[in-house]
């Protein structure tokens, strides 16, 4: 059993909201008594001088003044109420990827082939991230436009520099930048996290998809992009822009992969990529505070077989000292999981000259065990696991609650104690039990909260607790959230496999009640939810709804739905909603 810290219960209340049905439909589903406010959505104006959203007439230049596009992680800062205002905030969200096919009227039969450069321009403006303040009068929310703090961060055009040991290395200069030290955007951004500083840290994930191109026979970045899946040709952006193709930029690539922080109270900062954090395909970036004042920052490797990370800074965090809090994510020692069969977790270091990591199998310098993270993290004997997702610690018991998502290409031989299901189409979550709750521990324990997918098939070899009901299972949990009451929510991209829509479920992780699922909300068809976020009072929820309408053969045209506006002829929108009780509670109860 995991240490009595992990199971302190006291002052935790139950969910006591009913529970929605399972399901598939057009529109979006909340339990009896909530409220569900649409509060933002793909192309509606940030700034006084954007343009009305116009799906038939998009230009790049609009979107950079426009909510952008499949919103993923939220993150919310308190302000100070102005009047007339009940509360007041900043909703930092990230903008994972664009939906062509969804998007645009015309991408021809060819795609990505036939994506004009406009497009592709448009496509650039729309990932990212977004900054915007939010007030809520009585029960309602809405975006505060003019406002000093909105902003659009870009994948082409916002300006960032590069920290820690990579930064000016030879492997991330190009033409563009032959220092090294200097990128033009941000892309591919999922989960995210909120320092106890007050910036906002964007993860990039699936760069690869981005890139075309092939690199000349013999070059040094061959194995590299390999490892990485570079370049996955998801995008036409190489056939319009020069350092999308890696035969004429090869360096590029390793300019993306990072976490990326965030100044959001000033719309004039330069954000900064951290290399000390590692290059992967970054799920998740939430921190927490070791005993000892250092930040810890948790992390997953998206992919099948990848990896768990987290993040030790050398500083400590100073409450006092705001300015210097800035620096503690440009150095510090990265760490690689490997799950032990008797409930071990070892964080193995990835540290230039320790164990494998030397210039005989490659790395001639922190900085390529830096860049080629995933490289390293093999040869040291990490654990590869089932596509490592959001991440989340819990500062007030220890734990770190592990989202794995699914990995139908594991094999029986392949199991393992961590990992237990071959073909595991449905996933699991991880609890991590930092001993005393120090995060910074390089010894920890780890158990199985539950095994997912339906529990009345028992080829699924699924765990869940005996009152989990016919609606509170689920399959591929990917972000989660631990609301201000201690109790954790799990969002979900792939609950399609088992038959119904994706959504948000609350979980009992302590007690009698451990590992009971409880259906909260359901997205509509095609959608997967995100970025669950919780106000400091927890009395109101934002959802990030993307992708709604995609699917097999989904278009523009023809999506599988057209939530939330349900126009003739408009496509689907991703979008943010802010979810209340009808009498002002506590979201869950």
């Amino acid at each position: 059993a995991l240490p009595t810290l992990a199971r302190a219960s006291a002052g935790k209340d139950a969910f006591t909201f009913t529970e929605i049905l399972r399901g598939t439909d057009s529109t979006h589903h909340a339990p009896e008594g909530y409220d569900v406010q649409l509060l933002m959505r793909w192309g509606d104006p940030l700034f006084p001088d954007a343009p009305p959203f116009d799906a038939y007439a998009q230009t790049a230049a609009a979107q950079r003044l426009q909510f952008g596009y499949n919103n993923d992680f939220i993150g919310y800062l308190p302000l100070t109420p102005e009047d007339g205002q009940d509360e007041r905030g900043l909703l930092c969200v990230n903008h994972e990827y664009t939906s062509t096919l969804l998007m645009f009227e015309d991408v021809g039969d060819n795609y990505p082939a036939t994506v004009t450069a406009e497009q592709a321009a448009v496509e650039m403006a729309a990932h990212g991230g977004t900054v915007m303040e939010v007030a809520r009068r009585g029960g309602q929310w809405f975006v505060v436009v003019p406002s000093r703090f909105n902003r659009r961060i870009t994948a082409d055009t916002t300006p960032m520099t590069l920290t820690g040991p990579a930064a000016g290395h030879d492997r991330l200069k190009t033409r563009l930048d032959p220092s090294g030290r200097s990128v033009a955007g941000t892309m591919n951004n999922c989960a995210g996290g909120i320092t106890p500083w007050g910036t906002y840290l964007m993860a990039e994930e699936n760069i690869n998809g981005n890139f075309t191109g092939m690199l000349p026979d013999g070059h040094r970045e061959t194995a590299n992009h390999a490892r990485f899946g570079v370049p996955g040709h998801w995008y036409a952006w190489g056939r319009h822009v020069d350092r999308f193709d890696i035969g004429k930029e090869p360096n590029e690539p390793n300019r993306f992969g990072w976490i990326v922080e965030v100044d959001p109270m000033d719309p004039d900062s330069t954000p900064r990529k951290h290399t000390a954090m590692g290059r992967f395909k970054h799920e998740g970036a939430e921190t927490v505070l070791a005993p000892d004042g250092r930040v810890v920052v948790y992390m997953g490797d998206d992919q099948r077989f990848d990896y768990v990370y987290k993040f030790v800074s050398r500083g400590r965090f100073d409450p006092d000292q705001p300015a210097a809090n800035r620096d503690l994510l440009t150095e510090g020692t990265l760490y690689v999981a490997r799950f032990d069969a008797d409930g071990t977790v070892t964080w193995l270091p990835l540290v230039h000259g320790k164990g494998p990591l030397t210039a005989e199998n490659g790395f001639e310098s922190q900085a390529d065990v830096l860049i080629e993270a995933r490289n390293a993290a093999d040869l040291l004997g990490a654990t590869p696991m089932d596509r490592p997702e959001d991440v989340e610690p819990d500062p007030r018991t220890g734990s770190v609650w592990v989202m794995l998502t699914n990995n139908h290409w594991r094999t029986e031989d392949q199991v393992d104690a961590a990992n237990p299901r071959a073909r595991n189409y449905w996933g699991h979550i991880i609890q991590i039990v930092e001993p005393k709750g120090d995060f910074a521990a390089t010894r920890s324990r780890w158990e199985i909260l539950v095994r997912c997918g339906d529990p009345a098939q028992p080829e699924v070899q699924a765990s869940w607790n005996a009152s989990t009901s016919e609606n509170g299972w689920f399959g591929s949990p990917d972000n989660c959230a631990i609301d201000p009451a201690g109790r954790l929510w799990v969002a979900t991209d792939g609950n399609a496999m088992t038959g119904a829509a994706d959504g948000l479920w609350a979980m009992e992780t302590e007690g009698p009640g451990r590992g009971t699922g409880r259906a909260f909300f359901r997205a509509p068809a095609g959608a997967e939810v995100c970025g669950p976020r919780f106000t400091p009072e927890g009395d109101t929820l934002f959802l990030a709804v993307q992708h709604p309408g995609d699917g097999e053969g989904a278009t523009f045209l023809a999506p599988n739905t057209r939530w939330p506006d349900f126009a003739e002829g408009q496509p689907p929108r991703p979008t943010v909603v802010a979810i209340r009780r009808k009498d002002g509670g506590v979201i869950g109860g």
